[in-house]
């Protein structure tokens, strides 16, 4: 298959992640719901706490998932969103210039790594340190998946640590670009291409990939989940804030592989 072709596959089937993963619940949002706007990299352990505290409160959060990118750009256009939860510190700090969150309310979530996956056939473990032949793993013709590196954390952590090691010159005329990080993973869980870097949350979350090596902690900056409310919260998102850092969320962010951090303003 030509690198073009892959490339308008690799496009088609990010537009179709993004629009899945980052609808805002408009109608809910409208009717007074409390919206959560969280990086796509989260869905699995917030449906599961969402899940925990509707059984607990007969109350449910409408979670749109997407890169934090797009969401912060989204808050900006004023989304009726009460948390925002992202992928990194620099979207956050983002919309925090802008006044759009409530700064009291800020704190570091979660930790987490980022990863090397291929499909299961395909998986061969690889060291990954400076210097590593990632062109012999995506093959003559094949690309790299990665959430677009300008803007989602998840590329923007992986361009970092291909750079440090340096090998991104090697293969940056060769990344598919996904809108977040799971259209990346599904651009590998289907076939697209034959090895993307995720975060091993996502890796973790779909059985038809394996993570084939681990990116050392010091090739990129620590990986950092902020939450805040945003200045349009209300009491029901004081609450579930209270939740995502009560001890009975805890296990079910560690169980997607999360590390989650001690309360404490970023």
């Amino acid at each position: 298959m030509k690198l073009g072709r892959r490339g308008c596959l690799a496009g088609g089937l990010s537009l179709a992640a993004a629009f899945w993963l980052g609808r805002v619940p408009q109608a809910q949002a409208q009717g007074g719901h409390l919206v959560v706007f969280a990086a796509a990299s989260l869905k699995n352990a917030l449906d599961a706490i969402n899940t925990q505290w509707w059984q607990q409160t007969g109350k449910k959060a409408s979670i749109s998932y997407a890169a934090s990118s797009a969401l912060a750009k989204q808050l900006e256009q004023a989304a009726p969103a009460q948390m925002f939860i992202s992928a990194d510190l620099d979207w956050m700090d983002y919309v925090a210039n802008k006044n759009l969150i409530k700064p009291e309310t800020r704190s570091n979530l979660l930790g987490n790594r980022i990863v090397l996956i291929a499909t299961k056939e395909k998986a061969e473990p690889v060291d990954i340190k400076a210097g590593f032949d990632l062109g012999k793993i995506l093959g003559s013709d094949g690309r790299l998946a990665m959430a677009n590196v300008d803007s989602v954390p998840a590329g923007k952590y992986g361009k970092v640590a291909l750079e440090k090691l340096g090998v991104w010159a090697s293969v940056a005329n060769r990344i598919a670009q996904a809108e977040n990080v799971r259209a990346a993973l599904l651009l590998v869980s289907r076939g697209e291409t034959p090895a993307g870097i995720v975060y091993q949350t996502d890796a973790a979350a779909d059985a038809n990939v394996k993570v084939i090596g681990t990116f050392p902690e010091n090739s990129h900056p620590p990986i950092i989940y902020p939450v805040a409310l945003t200045t349009s919260a209300t009491p029901d998102a004081v609450a579930f804030l209270n939740h995502l850092t009560s001890s009975q969320a805890k296990p079910l962010f560690e169980a997607q592989g999360f590390t989650v951090l001690a309360a404490g303003r970023s």
